[in-house]
């Protein structure tokens, strides 16, 4: 299998000292727009030209049956769940357990309840809660704006402080199944600057957070998110246009 996009690559050893053959990957903003795309995105770089075939060629190119990919937000630019249904369907069919977080364009996005109904057997979702692949918990929170942000607000803060308090959450559940690793999942990236301090790089370290994933970022318009090892968690962007519209493999 080829490795598209590897970041701190571990294998995941079970206690009998037998290498796991499930992986995990990560990829985010797939900004699907139903078939024929209703919101090409193209106007937003030619790069962007035919990227849902990219994902598709790249994901079955890496992801197994047995793998895990987290799906980073922004996944349809539909405004609600019956709406979304194209572009649900289209990313169902592709392999691999499937695990969703919101992103700030998920109008679609309804309870969890109504969801798992409509979609339980194809996605599991990732809100206030851990999932578990094998002995690697993962944890996701949409996060929102930073307080380094120019244009952080008093209402900004509010949700800043509430995604923390989701993520502490997840976060709690995650500890107390005692995994080999965690995993954590954001929409937005968690910190900007290499040193900058977050309640959420606070999280992470605080229960020992191995690796974080994160996407919203595009392009060379905007400030690039720290990337790399930073007190023992390692983060990475995952927006599919800034990894050439492959997975990143984390596991």
């Amino acid at each position: 299998m080829s490795c598209v996009g590897c970041f701190c690559l571990t294998s995941a050893v079970k206690n009998s000292d037998e290498v796991s053959n499930m992986h995990i990957y990560a990829i985010g903003d797939l900004h699907l727009s139903g078939e024929p795309p209703q919101k090409p995105m193209e106007i937003f770089g030619a790069h962007w030209q035919d990227h849902k075939e990219k994902i598709k060629k790249n994901w079955l190119a890496s992801v197994q049956p047995q793998d895990t990919v987290i799906v980073c937000g922004d996944i349809s630019w539909a405004m609600g769940l019956q709406n979304a249904a194209p572009d649900l369907a289209w990313l169902a069919q592709l392999p691999g357990r499937k695990l969703l977080l919101r992103g700030n364009h998920d109008y679609w996005w309804a309870s969890l309840a109504k969801m798992r109904q409509q979609y339980g057997s194809d996605f599991e979702f990732l809100q206030n809660n851990c999932l578990l692949a094998d002995n690697t918990a993962i944890c996701g929170t949409r996060g929102w704006i930073l307080p380094s942000s120019e244009s952080f607000t008093a209402e900004d803060e509010k949700i800043y402080k509430r995604e923390a308090i989701r993520l502490e959450l997840a976060l709690q559940q995650a500890a107390a199944q005692k995994p080999e690793r965690i995993v954590a999942a954001f929409h937005y990236p968690p910190l900007f600057a290499p040193e900058e301090h977050t309640l959420f790089t606070g999280l992470l370290e605080k229960y020992g957070v191995q690796h974080c994933v994160y996407a919203h970022i595009h392009g060379e318009n905007h400030v690039q998110p720290f990337e790399g090892e930073r007190r023992g968690v390692y983060y990475k962007l995952v927006s599919c246009d800034t990894q050439g519209f492959a997975l990143t493999q984390i596991i």
